[in-house]
């Protein structure tokens, strides 16, 4: 284990996009595209406890994604079997059609992993990050890898920004404003603060927090959402990420960098160090003969 890299490593553009801490703000906006596809959001209505443990829950996320990104290949595995098995034990019914459906269904899984990946290069970009298109391709391509840890057939997942804006466009017809994607927005926006923190500075930070999210949303899924879909918020919204990412790099690195992070860190030393150390010459070459 002290040499694997994972399913990523130092040279992938995984590991330069998810190192940048404002990827912070992406969750709601993948939160909030992720409850517009009426099944997607019936399942987690139907079976999830967010609402009661909203900060355990995006916590958990933070670690399955960091696990992923920057676990060891073992870990990365444990950590998908884990969420294989969850779904597989979940079952819904669709609001519209009476009929029971899994949450492990392919149509499903593929749309939380586009729009997961696809708010965390979109955030990072508007933000200044300053990938290439080809960079960025990469990135969809490498987010394969992701995708089959949670049982999707990698060549069914969009592997370019070309592949993931035509995955919207079909997909678009499907996406509604039901009440429980409203819910999602009304919750997100005011949840109820950990520790006692409901009235301190906390919660209006948290609403600037979840505001910007909203506002990195597509046009199109804020039109749905009843909200402004106007370019002038797009302007507004790059503007406010840039900001808070060159904020956000202002503060110590430890700040941001969790266990996981720091081992990988670790690991990629040590495969540098052994790289670069000279290779020890064979007996042969010192001159070391065996005698009898």
């Amino acid at each position: 284990m002290a040499g694997d890299l994972g399913l990523f490593g130092p040279e992938s553009i995984t590991w330069r996009v998810h190192a940048d801490p404002i990827l912070l703000i992406s969750a709601p906006r993948a939160l909030l595209l992720q409850a517009l596809h009426p099944r997607a959001i019936a399942g987690v209505m139907q079976n999830s406890d967010f609402k009661r443990d909203p900060w355990g829950r995006l916590q958990r996320t933070i670690t399955y994604v960091a696990t992923v990104v920057y676990g060891t290949t073992a870990q990365a595995e444990a950590a998908g079997r884990h969420v294989r098995a969850i779904h597989a034990a979940m079952t819904a019914v669709d609001p519209a059609t009476g009929e029971r459906f899994r949450a492990d269904e392919p149509e499903l899984l593929r749309w939380v992993h586009v729009t997961e990946v696809d708010s965390f290069v979109t955030t990072a970009q508007r933000a200044g990050l300053g990938l290439t298109a080809d960079e960025v391709d990469r990135y969809y391509t490498e987010q394969r890898r992701a995708a089959a840890l949670v049982g999707l057939d990698p060549e069914s997942v969009p592997g370019t920004a070309a592949e993931v804006a035509e995955y919207y466009a079909a997909t678009r017809p499907q996406l509604a404003t039901t009440p429980g994607a409203m819910e999602v927005l009304r919750f997100l926006v005011s949840p109820p603060m950990p520790y006692g923190l409901g009235l301190t500075p906390v919660r209006f930070a948290w609403w600037s927090f979840s505001a910007l999210g909203v506002s990195l949303l597509p046009r199109w899924a804020r039109r749905l959402y009843l909200l402004p879909g106007l370019p002038t918020t797009d302007l507004s919204a790059t503007a406010s990420a840039y900001a808070l990412r060159h904020a956000m790099r202002a503060l110590p690195r430890r700040v941001f960098e969790g266990p996981l992070y720091r081992s990988a860190m670790a690991r990629a030393e040590r495969s540098v160090a052994r790289a670069d150390a000279p290779r020890p010459r064979s007996a042969t070459a010192r001159g070391d003969w065996l005698t009898g």
